[in-house]
């Protein structure tokens, strides 16, 4: 394994590993042990905040901060950070223990989304803040230039409209969770008093929120 994450750090990442350990860790998920790419993925998901923030700020000198926000919680979300991690082969270096590997978690949202974090932490110990940008910059490019116009959240959109109507804001509820540890699967419920519910399903919590109330607005519309 060590050759092939060597590989993917010089031509994924456009970096020659100093301390190859650090990548190794950022593959591994925590079904192998204690020791596990979690820590590295709690400093990359700062490092990638910053960078992102960073861009929005100089990008788009107008623009209030509320749309800022709306641009970069889009760009940073678990489905983002997993996109650009298929794009360059991540699930194909994760470490998983036998069960997860059986359950599919090297394609978990979850799961990729957290080794491009780690990747980015790991990244960011080795080389330093600049080269840590360089690769974000690069990786989320497309992303950053396809945002024309700030994203509405789902969310925001419907308790605008919930506001606009008149009535109750709109009420979140988890039906179930289901799935094993490392790859959840939640079933949430949006009631808008008046004006209907639905239901939706995603890996996290957030997710399953955010789907319950896209799939509410595109009803009442």
């Amino acid at each position: 394994m060590k050759e092939n994450v060597r590989d993917f750090v010089r031509d994924k990442l456009g970096h020659q590993a100093n301390n190859l350990a650090l990548f190794e860790l950022a593959f591994t998920h925590s079904s192998v042990g204690n020791s596990n790419y979690e820590r590295l993925e709690f400093l990359g998901d700062r490092v990638l905040g910053m960078v992102i923030a960073t861009a929005l700020y100089e990008r788009y000198p107008n623009e209030p901060e509320g749309n800022l926000s709306k641009r970069y919680n889009a760009l940073v979300d678990r489905e983002t950070c997993a996109e650009n991690g298929r794009e360059i082969g991540v699930p194909n270096l994760i470490r998983l223990g036998k069960q997860a590997r059986e359950d599919g978690a090297s394609q978990s949202e979850n799961v990729v989304g957290d080794v491009i974090e780690a990747l980015i932490g790991a990244l960011y110990l080795d080389g330093g803040v600049d080269v840590a940008r360089r690769f974000i910059l690069k990786l989320w490019e497309p992303d950053l230039a396809m945002q024309r116009r700030a994203p509405q959240h789902p969310k925001s959109a419907l308790q605008e409209l919930a506001a606009a109507k008149g009535v109750k804001a709109p009420v979140y509820e988890v039906v179930s969770r289901t799935g094993a540890h490392h790859a959840p699967q939640f079933t949430v419920r949006v009631v808008v008093p008046k004006l209907g519910e639905a239901s939706a399903e995603g890996a996290s919590k957030q997710e399953a929120e955010t789907a319950a109330a896209a799939a509410l607005l595109s009803r009442l519309k």
